[in-house]
């Protein structure tokens, strides 16, 4: 049987996961495995790359072939030339740089707002605002001429009618008006 030191694809669309694996070479690619010897996420950066050191000897020792693909992981990691007696057993690999730890970001945030304190906030309003006034102030700096104003006169509002003189109703004929004369 012809034993395969290979990757085995996992992940997303566009975010390749790798196993590597000890595989036989009629499986196919995402097929049974005989073992799991490690992980490979080619999209991170550096990538990670985690071998099972013992177990990729043990395999390579009984004759397993890897892929062209894992020989150079096998190289960066140092596998390879361990295998091979070369030098360079230590490998190329690059570990990524821990992460800070949350408590000490948030604490060390939380001293520089207490030291900052005193400080007064600045916002976007409180800019418009200023450059209203620094607009404002030349203005009101200069020396306006006043001209006289001439006064508009005012127009006539119309009065309250007033009583007209009595007209003689309707009811009243000029005989009867007469009459009471």
């Amino acid at each position: 049987m012809a034993v395969k030191i290979r990757l085995k694809r996992l992940g997303k669309i566009r975010v390749p996961q790798y196993r590597i694996v000890i595989v036989d070479s009629r499986k196919k690619r995402d097929g049974a495995v005989i073992e799991e010897i490690g992980l490979y996420r080619p999209k991170e950066e550096p990538s990670f790359i985690q071998v099972d050191s013992e177990r990729a000897q043990y395999w390579l020792g009984v004759g397993a072939q890897p892929t062209p693909a894992l020989e150079a992981i096998l190289k960066v990691t140092g596998d390879w030339q361990k295998f091979k007696g070369l030098p360079g057993a230590e490998g190329t690999l690059r570990h990524a740089a821990p992460k800070p730890d949350k408590l000490e970001l948030f604490n060390k945030a939380l001293a520089e707002a207490h030291a900052s304190a005193g400080s007064e906030a600045v916002t976007k309003k409180a800019k418009k605002d200023e450059k209203a006034e620094k607009v404002e102030e030349p203005k009101a700096e200069e020396p306006k001429a006043e001209e006289p104003k001439a006064e508009e006169p005012k127009a006539e509002e119309p009065k309250a009618e007033e009583p007209k003189a009595e007209e003689p109703k309707a009811e009243e004929t000029p005989a009867a008006a007469e009459a009471e004369a």
